[in-house]
Formats: C-alpha cells, sequence, structure tokens
C-alpha cells in the first residue's frame, strides 16, 4: 500500500490500527474516515516478497483473516459459504450430476437441464475469469479450474472459522489474533 505522510498522519498513524488482524484493510478504512481516497488497481509491475511453494502458506495465511473478515459472525459465515458453493461449485456439481444421471439412463429432462444449466454458468464463469488470467500472463486453460479456487478458498473460510471457535486464532507477526476465548 502507498500513501503519503500527510493521510497516514492524518489518519491517526499506525497506531491507528496496531491491533488489527487485516492490516491493509484496516489502514484502507482508517485513510477513508479521515477523508482521504484510496483506490484499488491492477499492476503487472509488482512482485510478492512471499513465496508461496505449496496450498499450506497460503491455507494459514486466509485461515488467519478470513473469519475476522467476516466479523466473527457464524450468520456471515453461512451466507458466504452458501454463496461461495452456489457460484463456484454447483456449476460442476450438476455437470457432473447430469453425466451421472445420464450413464445410468435416468431422467432425460432433468440430465438436459443439469447438463445445459451447469455447462453454461461454468463456461461463462470460465470465460469471465479469463482476462484476468490473461492480464497476468497465465494460460487460459487454467480458467475451467476456478471452482477449485472457489473449493479452497471455502476450505480456507471453514478453517478459520474453526480456529476461531476452536480458541486457535494463530500468531501474526508475533501477536496473537483473536479467538473465541479472547
Amino acid at each position: 500500500m502507498l500513501l503519503k505522510r500527510t493521510a497516514l498522519e492524518r489518519a491517526g498513524g499506525l497506531a491507528s490500527i496496531s491491533g488489527a488482524v487485516i492490516d491493509d484493510c484496516s489502514l484502507a478504512a482508517a485513510i477513508k474516515r479521515s477523508g482521504g481516497k484510496t483506490w484499488l488497481g491492477l499492476t503487472q509491475d509488482v512482485r510478492s516478497v512471499r513465496s508461496y511453494g505449496s496450498v499450506a502458506p497460503v491455507w494459514d495465511m486466509v485461515a488467519r483473516t478470513a473469519y475476522t473478515q467476516l466479523g466473527h459472525s457464524p450468520v456471515a459465515l453461512v451466507g458466504a459459504v452458501a454463496g461461495l458453493a452456489l457460484i463456484y461449485m454447483a456449476p460442476p456439481v450438476a455437470l457432473a450430476g447430469a453425466i451421472g444421471l445420464a450413464a445410468f439412463g435416468r431422467a432425460p429432462e432433468v440430465v438436459a437441464v443439469l447438463a445445459i444449466g451447469g455447462g453454461a454458468a461454468w463456461g461463462l464463469m470460465a470465460a469471465t475469469f479469463t482476462p484476468m488470467l490473461r492480464f497476468y500472463r497465465v494460460t487460459a486453460l487454467l480458467a475451467p479450474a476456478l471452482p477449485v479456487a472457489g473449493a479452497l478458498y471455502t476450505l480456507f473460510t471453514l478453517a478459520s472459522a474453526w480456529r476461531h471457535w476452536s480458541g486457535r486464532g494463530g500468531t501474526w507477526r508475533g501477536r496473537d489474533l483473536p479467538s473465541a476465548s479472547s
């Protein structure tokens, strides 16, 4: 995050977000509350200093913060999981269900609805993801795998809630994160 020193001072400095778990979002909110403006943009010129050689560090990063982003609300968690399931997982599940039903010669009308609906939704999902992949110079052949990313993010979010409820909020930069027992 890049900002002017005057904007940071007007927002109360870093002390205003010292206890924040999601410090970048908290800083943006503090800047906005103090009358400043924020902008979120895309670039190919920034490189992450964090290397993620496997899913495990990504899992830990998201599981540290996802339930916090939902305000530790079980209702928001149910809504987020339902939304993620509907958007990312329902299309491939519908298509797989159609294939399974067709293989056993069952309900051709249901097979047609599931196949057309699931296939069309999955195709649209992949098509709308393709420009982002191209922007970041990643092969568009990965676009149909977007439901896998949605499923993983759903699992990360559930893991975040589980950590909170089990009193294992985790640590970040030497601080204990909030948990159900704090």
